[in-house]
């Protein structure tokens, strides 16, 4: 049995996740939480003719240690999305709370389960659930994922319209956190390989960092990036189950993790990153969850720049999650 549940089910990037997971013909059970329409979004999916059985749970009667008793993969995309002239860090004040509480849950009852942190501030709320987590002894680093696939897809789509290569094949690692100037796409190291002029480079970047203002302008006060966010969740969904439960080796993504997931390699990372706790970095996946990191390396004088750039930023992002945590009377 392989039991993946969505926390925030019945928002705009729960409902298109939801139908994504269920298409995965590896989820035999599928559970799905929110505060409300849970039961709705279920019944719906529910109809579709691929293996896993749908259940949606609401607050009462215990339906949140109900949908995470068993678990083996939760993705969280539970909170408000942003909206126009809202900062990610905005965000925060509103997303922390639910990320907390959710993280409690976690932590009470699926301590074993693979977390993928989708609510944003990403660069946040993967450091409030490691410290909510922490509290509960049951934080394990390399079972903790803070999602940022968006950012890599993006990167593939926007540079296949300049190379003029299917976005299918282009591949351009993306590290540092998930948000503005933290997002460091390395298109010095675009594969297939390919020559991008400074100009197109300094373009490229900024159109990665700040795609998401793309979403949330066309949608004109209605939401922000949620189906393209439905996809890459799934689609890191899919490498961990392909990993986890398919033992396929080999699997490398990235994703914005503690870098105590892989001590040797996260010493590397930190020293280069003025010691920076989290980071987004390539990553091997494997039945364990994070069985790799891999170190920073061959970056471009441009590239150098962005990472001294995107530090400072960073670390605010980092200490204001572990802040709010311990600074938190409700724990």
């Amino acid at each position: 049995m392989v039991k993946v549940v969505v926390l925030g089910a019945a928002g705009g990037i729960g409902q298109p996740l939801s139908l994504l997971l269920k298409l995965n013909h590896a989820i035999t059970e599928l559970a799905l939480y929110d505060i409300v329409n849970s039961q709705g979004v279920a019944a719906d999916l529910a109809h579709i003719d691929t293996p896993a059985k749908v259940t949606g749970y609401l607050p009462p009667n215990n339906g949140l240690k109900l949908a995470l008793t068993g678990a083996h993969l939760i993705l969280i995309p539970a909170g408000v999305p942003r909206k126009p002239g809202m900062t990610r860090d905005d965000l925060f004040k509103i997303n922390a709370g639910i990320v907390r509480d959710l993280a409690a849950s976690i932590a009470q009852n699926a301590p074993k389960a693979f977390v993928l942190v989708i609510s944003n501030p990403v660069n946040s709320t993967v450091p409030i659930f490691a410290e909510v987590l922490k509290k509960h002894g049951a934080f394990e680093p390399k079972r903790l994922m803070g999602v940022t696939t968006l950012d890599l897809v993006r990167a593939s789509t926007f540079a296949s319209e300049v190379s003029g290569t299917d976005p299918r094949e282009v591949r351009v690692p993306v590290i540092g956190g998930h948000s503005g100037v933290t997002i460091i796409p390395l298109l010095s190291q675009v594969k297939p390989s390919y020559t991008f002029t400074q100009d197109q480079i300094e373009a490229l970047t900024n159109r990665i960092q700040f795609g998401g203002d793309e979403v949330v302008k066309a949608k004109d006060g209605s939401g922000s990036a949620t189906l393209s966010m439905a996809h890459a969740a799934a689609r890191f969904a899919t490498r961990i189950l392909d990993a986890s439960i398919k033992k396929v080796p080999g699997i490398i993504e990235c994703c914005y993790v503690n870098l105590d997931a892989d001590k040797e390699c996260g010493v590397k990372i930190r020293n280069t990153t003025e010691n920076l706790e989290y980071f987004s970095v390539n990553v091997e996946l494997g039945p364990e969850g994070i069985s790799k990191i891999y170190p920073i390396e061959n970056l471009s004088g441009y590239e150098e720049k962005l990472l001294k750039e995107a530090i400072p930023e960073l670390r605010g992002n980092i200490n204001k999650g572990i802040s709010f945590i311990s600074e938190d009377s409700k724990l």
